[in-house]
């Protein structure tokens, strides 16, 4: 399988990478972390799960009634460990991670960002851990809403495998957050889900920012941040975080990476306007950026 290279400054990043003709792995340099987006699905969205969207509104940025909905997951290579963000469906996962001559026993830690199914498909697979050496990392707030408070059955068989392996922290807001892992900080971003985290990874002064499921429909979430969606547990406080997210990564010039954006879906955010606009890094690194 063929990749072509894009060279420029983005992300304070060196090069850029595609894989050529089926746009499923795309990978960037944050100072000397290797991170790799990995496509674990695309297909069409609808309209419908927008919340407080006018008709106006909704035939200006989706005229078609449906959006590209796709799913990824991060794979981030560093000097001394191998984490993987978000598990996807568990489908093509294991597919990428094999491509990049990765094995799922050397991956060393996986952080959630939440545990949609489609974030934690890829845990386990009859009570059997996928990653057997990996520590699972994931706010004490939503393992406790996805294993206690709501008891999410799939939630539960997700982390049973891992034991004592499952470690929780308490995130802070934006302006406080602390280190998880060497280079690793975490955000709490709650709205989309009680204990919705963010992951910053910073290496050599350069920074990218995993947002998780913080947008679902870039077109709309963009210019029009206080738009929710029906999948977010408090659509106003996923509104209000969404907006104090975008100012910061536009205000830091910190690229961004999201879950739920459009391939490549890392990217730098600027104003627009009352919004914002995404710049994905493809685009940036043609520009010269």
């Amino acid at each position: 399988m063929k990749r072509h290279i894009i060279y420029g400054i983005v992300c304070g990043v060196v090069a850029v990478q595609g894989m050529a003709g089926d746009d499923t792995i795309f990978t960037c340099q944050v100072g000397d972390w290797e991170v790799h987006l990995l496509v674990e699905y695309a297909g069409q969205g609808s309209r419908s799960i927008l919340l407080g969207a006018s008709e106006e509104v909704l035939h200006r940025y989706i005229p078609g009634g449906t959006y590209q909905a796709e799913t990824h997951t991060l794979l981030i290579r560093s000097p001394d460990r191998i984490i993987l963000v978000d598990t996807g469906f568990g489908g093509k996962v294991f597919e990428h991670l094999k491509t990049l001559g990765i094995d799922p026993s050397q991956v060393d830690a996986v952080l959630l960002t939440h545990m949609h199914p489609d974030h934690i498909g890829g845990l386990q697979r009859e009570g059997k851990a996928l990653f057997p050496r990996a520590a699972v990392y994931l706010a004490q707030q939503k393992k406790a809403y996805w294993t206690e408070t709501a008891a999410h059955h799939g939630a539960v068989a997700a982390l049973a495998p891992y034991g004592s392996r499952v470690r929780t922290f308490l995130p802070n807001p934006i302006e406080a957050a602390e280190e998880l892992l060497p280079g690793v900080r975490v955000i709490a971003a709650f709205g989309h889900t009680p204990g919705h985290t963010l992951y910053q990874v910073a290496s050599q002064g350069q920074k990218l920012l995993i947002w998780g499921d913080l947008m679902h429909v870039q077109d709309i979430q963009f210019p029009l941040p206080a738009i929710s969606v029906s999948y977010d547990t408090d659509p106003q406080a996923a509104g209000a975080v969404r907006k104090q997210v975008l100012a910061y990564a536009a205000e830091n010039h910190i690229p961004v990476a999201g879950m739920h954006l459009r391939y490549p879906a890392i990217g730098r955010v600027s104003p627009d306007g009352a919004g914002y606009q995404f710049s994905p890094l493809t685009e940036t690194a043609k520009k010269g950026l």
